[in-house]
């Protein structure tokens, strides 16, 4: 089995390429395998977050480039920014991943969210394509939450917000 543990700066070449969905480019340990069929061990640091484009180098030295496999998404237009602006803040309200583009978002295919974007006036159409969602705002650490917070965000930090010392 290959074992890839490192994260390299992106090659002109590469020795094979492990095809993955946005939810299995989320894991730090998976085992799976190359588009030529070889088993493959993925061991990185928690938290990484793999994009189309990536390179990982194998413990024998193999170079191995990530690609965003097609997914069913859906994808959202509305007939101005406002309207657009409302169906975003309603899929991060719901904690949904979600793809910007220009004038368009794109989630995973969900037919209760694409019925209540419909209900708020924008269009939604279906389509398979590679997802690469934002980040987040916390995509670099651990999000917590109340008393635990560690960010600046007094929305969380309720301890700060009442006066009280963190």
């Amino acid at each position: 089995m290959l074992i890839l543990q490192n994260r390299i700066s992106p090659q002109s070449r590469a020795d094979g390429e492990l095809v993955l969905p946005f939810e299995q480019r989320q894991k730090s340990r998976l085992r799976t395998v190359l588009a030529n069929g070889e088993e493959a061990g993925i061991f990185l640091e928690r938290g990484t977050i793999l994009r189309g484009g990536d390179f990982l180098q194998a413990d024998d030295g193999r170079i191995v480039r990530v690609v965003s496999a097609e997914e069913d998404l859906m994808e959202v237009r509305a007939a101005d920014a406002s309207a657009l602006a409302r169906a975003a803040y309603h899929l991060g309200n719901r904690h949904t991943p979600v793809q910007v583009g220009d004038g368009w978002l794109r989630f995973a295919a969900d037919r209760v969210l694409g019925d209540m974007l419909i209900g708020l006036g924008v269009t939604v159409t279906a389509l398979r394509a590679p997802f690469e969602p934002e980040a987040g705002a916390y995509a670099a650490a651990h999000h917590h939450h109340s008393g635990e917070a560690k960010h600046a965000g007094i929305i969380h930090d309720f301890a700060q917000r009442a006066g009280k010392p963190p």
